[in-house]
């Protein structure tokens, strides 16, 4: 049996490590998300076309915006009194999800190195708590989405998929990247 001694904790190296599993979770959590949405579906109409994120559309209402863009829409005209256009929140919606999801990888990886119970199952339950608590509570809270309850429990499952691919992601690249840091 080979030990390998773990490193003396490093906030700015679990950072780093945290931020890069971050990025690339967000990555690939956009790809898991793409190919859910092309993979034929077994539900019909307006809940065929649900993503998670998205607001579902009230009566009458034929689009809307996901989350994200939502958030950088809020950031945008807060703090800086503009109102963005279409091809501006097209950029801005994706910019939104990285830096959160690098900002909380980041987050992870920091709190890892004084808490490495927390890597535990490949962090699978880091992307469930990320999901509890960003997409079934903070997102609703905040305005950006309507109550969990509006939403039929298919986005539920697929939205946990996704974020359950994001903490996979974080750990494995955090891992890697915390390793060649030592």
């Amino acid at each position: 049996m080979r030990f390998t001694r773990r490193p003396s904790p490093s906030l700015w190296k679990g950072a780093v490590a945290g931020l890069a599993g971050g990025l690339a979770a967000s990555f690939a959590m956009n790809q898991f998300q793409a190919a859910l949405s092309a993979a034929p579906r077994a539900v019909s109409g307006d809940e065929a076309d649900r993503h998670p994120g998205d607001d579902p559309s009230d009566e009458g209402e034929t689009s809307s915006e996901p989350a994200t863009v939502k958030a950088a829409s809020a950031i945008s005209e807060g703090v800086f009194d503009h109102e963005l256009t279409d091809e501006q929140k097209e950029r801005a919606g994706p910019a939104v999800h990285y830096a959160f999801g690098g900002g909380t990888g980041a987050a992870y990886g920091a709190a890892a190195e004084w808490l490495p119970e927390m890597t535990a199952a490949a962090g699978l339950p880091f992307g469930t708590a990320f999901w509890l608590v960003a997409d079934e509570a903070a997102v609703p809270a905040l305005g950006l989405s309507k109550a969990p309850t509006a939403y039929p429990l298919s986005v539920h499952a697929e939205s946990l998929a996704a974020h359950l691919v994001y903490g996979l992601v974080t750990e494995f690249v955090r891992r890697g990247v915390r390793r060649l840091l030592r």
